[in-house]
């Protein structure tokens, strides 16, 4: 598995808008539509990447944590499925379902929106807060495949709780580390 880290899109960004099926739902869902006036988090994962597997437990876990407290979760995932088939949509469904995802699960097809993001890898986190402006990007936590550090999510959870406590969270972001995204072959 090959390590690439996040591009670490400029904090301050305002969350390009996308409107993508939802493999669990079969709706068409909109950011405008799924955002939270306290924090919204986007995130680029897949099915077969084994650092999205290695915390799909306690991402999970994290989202139900949070969206009692208002933040929105919002997974997609714009991976190339010609040439990886693992990561098409019916089965995004079943990975979603079988890894307790209680948040969308959006497909990007084109690949536009991977690119309005500059997400590189998964999994890719965005967090924005209530007027969509870019308030974190970086990692989940420091646990990675291997490495023996236990899956907490601190990273983002630190994150999320400075911005539901009205403040500023930190500048000192370490980025992402996954696998690239499986950009189509041109």
């Amino acid at each position: 598995m090959a390590q690439t880290p996040s591009t670490m899109l400029p904090l301050g960004t305002i969350a390009p808008p996308f409107s993508l099926p939802d493999t669990v739902s079969g709706a068409t869902l909109s950011l405008a539509e799924l955002k939270s006036p306290q924090a919204t988090v986007v995130m680029f994962i897949c099915n077969h990447c084994p650092y999205v597997i290695h915390l799909r437990a306690g991402l999970s876990q994290l989202a139900r944590d949070y969206q009692p407290r208002g933040v929105a979760f919002i997974a997609i995932s714009s991976n190339d499925v010609e040439h990886y088939p693992q990561d098409a949509p019916d089965l995004m469904r079943a990975f979603a379902q079988t890894s307790g995802f209680g948040f969308p699960y959006l497909y990007d097809q084109s690949q536009d929106v991977a690119r309005a993001y500059q997400a590189a890898c998964t999994p890719d986190f965005f967090v924005f807060d209530g007027a969509l402006t870019l308030a974190y990007r970086g990692q989940f936590d420091d646990a990675r495949p291997g490495n023996g550090r236990p899956v907490t999510g601190a990273a983002m959870r630190a994150a999320l709780d400075a911005l539901l406590a009205g403040g500023v969270v930190s500048e000192d972001q370490v980025p992402s580390v996954g696998c690239n995204i499986k950009w189509k072959r041109a």
